[in-house]
């Protein structure tokens, strides 16, 4: 969630979404969802800082990361900070886009698993259900030939008969971009036979 939840649409990550601050004994964070880069942190109580550094495999079968990544890492911690107050519009951009999509892609009459309540937890995912393995792949394959790129997740990554179609959201497209792959859905929903 960080980058995308967070209360005043701030980006704080899913801990302040709830107002969960001073509840939660472990966070866990990604840097390659919002932030862009790779990696990620577990924070935590100084025991438990211990116990991942002496007993969990990733940690200690993984090299560290290049000082490039490191910074830019930083350098994207920085821009959630949002000491400058210029990440706060990219925020609401991107929750724009994603409500947007997401009210499309249902409105198509496709198989979506998150509501698109204005209350809901708004998360940059959005899985559209394909059905069957073969069906997710083709529907990838031709949203491809289309210019869209969303990748199928197939069994054994989902139980079967819950292949999908994974579309990543970010701030920077604009109504023209989503009114485009909305319309690649539709065509392309409608070959397939999934709408």
């Amino acid at each position: 969630g960080d980058g995308v939840l967070g209360r005043n649409k701030k980006g704080k990550g899913i801990v302040d979404h709830y107002g969960l601050q001073g509840k939660v004994q472990v966070e866990m964070n990604t840097f390659s969802k919002a932030m862009g880069t790779v990696g990620g942190a577990i924070t935590g109580s100084q025991d438990l800082v211990n116990f991942c550094r002496n007993k969990t495999r990733t940690y200690l079968l993984s090299g560290s990361h290049p000082p490039a990544v490191a910074g830019a890492s930083l350098g994207s911690i920085e821009v959630l900070e949002n000491k400058d107050g210029k990440f706060e519009p990219v925020v609401a951009n991107l929750l724009d886009n994603i409500f947007y999509f997401k009210k499309g892609i249902v409105d198509l009459g496709f198989n979506h698993p998150i509501t698109v309540a204005a209350g809901d937890a708004p998360t940059a995912i959005s899985p559209i259900i394909c059905g069957e393995n073969d069906v997710a792949k083709a529907m990838s394959n031709r949203l491809y030939e289309e210019g869209i790129f969303a990748l199928p997740i197939v069994f054994p990554m989902v139980p079967r008969g819950t292949a999908r179609i994974r579309v990543m959201m970010t701030a920077g497209l604009s109504k023209d971009h989503l009114n485009t792959a909305l319309g690649a859905f539709e065509k392309i929903g409608k070959e397939l036979k999934i709408i």
